[in-house]
């Protein structure tokens, strides 16, 4: 990396914000990921904007990251600059029956003031371990609803540092998919339109939700989330526990035994036993039902 570069970011911003050599596994839900170059938390748009000027200058590589989950960072880490968005972007505020949220807001946070604000429809979200940022990237979803359902507009910044704000219509939404998987900018803040509804039976649903979900989720190790897409006409943990890879191992990553969607890492995991197993795991259960599994997950950085 340029030291002039990180020079110019330590001049620019507070050095508590900003990190060099930064181990990533301790900042994705996997636990797992070498280090980037340089890691930044920025607390507005406006510093998104600033840093990702100055990256260019020095024609440095940029990478978005939300709350780490549903990604898998590779053994070699990540060139360039990381901007990560956390606590410093989460502001939730309310706009009549509209949320206006930050990227780095959780998902749980957001239900939670949803909730407590008497407005539902973000209920199937309570249980993701994500951030809003990462969840519109993917689309995320869970129990026959998804971020698709709720969003209203994004406000993004580009590589050149412009701010647009995107109409949902403009989004390309579909199945863990959206406009951003094809397009370098940095999701900074959305509006979704919720509705009223009371607050003890929003709350009832989440309970609900949240029951079903620590009763059949891995929740004691550190995961990725689901790491399969669901195929077509079935179920991805249903296709791998039918081809008997429950308990399956490869150093550090198994195939949950308490759901087969899910790799988990049990223990000092890389992201190399991650793939392999990964790949063990499309080939075994297409042999079997000649049906292809596709990651859910990302994987970015270097082997």
């Amino acid at each position: 990396m340029n030291k002039d570069f990180v020079r110019a970011c330590y001049k620019e911003f507070d050095t508590v914000r900003l990190f060099a050599d930064a181990p990533m596994r301790f900042h994705t839900t996997f636990r797992i990921g070498g280090a980037a170059d340089l890691l930044f938390y920025p607390k507005n748009i406006e510093e998104v904007q600033k840093i990702i000027c100055i990256a260019r200058e020095y024609d440095e590589q940029i990478t978005f990251l939300g709350n780490g989950s549903n990604i898998l960072i590779r053994d070699g880490g990540i060139r360039g600059l990381v901007i990560q968005f956390s606590k410093k972007m989460a502001f939730i505020s309310r706009e009549d029956t509209d949320l206006i949220v930050g990227a780095g807001a959780l998902l749980r946070d957001v239900a939670a003031f949803a909730q407590k604000s008497g407005l539902s429809g973000f209920e199937f979200a309570c249980g993701i371990p994500g951030s809003i940022g990462g969840a519109i990237f993917m689309n995320a979803g869970a129990y026959d609803d998804e971020m698709k359902s709720v969003v209203v507009s994004v406000k993004t910044v580009s590589l050149s540092g412009a701010v647009r704000e995107y109409s949902m219509e403009e989004l390309d939404f579909s199945y863990r998919h959206s406009i951003f998987q094809n397009s370098a900018e940095a999701i900074c803040e959305t509006r979704l339109h919720l509705h009223e509804e009371d607050s003890a039976l929003i709350l009832e649903r989440m309970a609900d939700l949240n029951h079903r979900r620590e009763s059949k989720q891995p929740l004691a190790y550190p995961s990725a989330g689901s790491t399969f897409k669901r195929p077509s006409g079935y179920f991805a943990g249903t296709l791998i526990d039918q081809t008997g890879l429950k308990g399956l191992t490869v150093g550090g990553a198994q195939v949950s035994q308490k759901h087969a969607g899910f790799v988990i890492n049990i223990g000092n995991a890389t992201a190399n036993d991650v793939q392999q197993l990964i790949s063990i795991v499309q080939k075994r259960v297409y042999a079997k039902h000649a049906v292809q599994l596709f990651p859910e997950l990302r994987i970015i950085g270097e082997a």
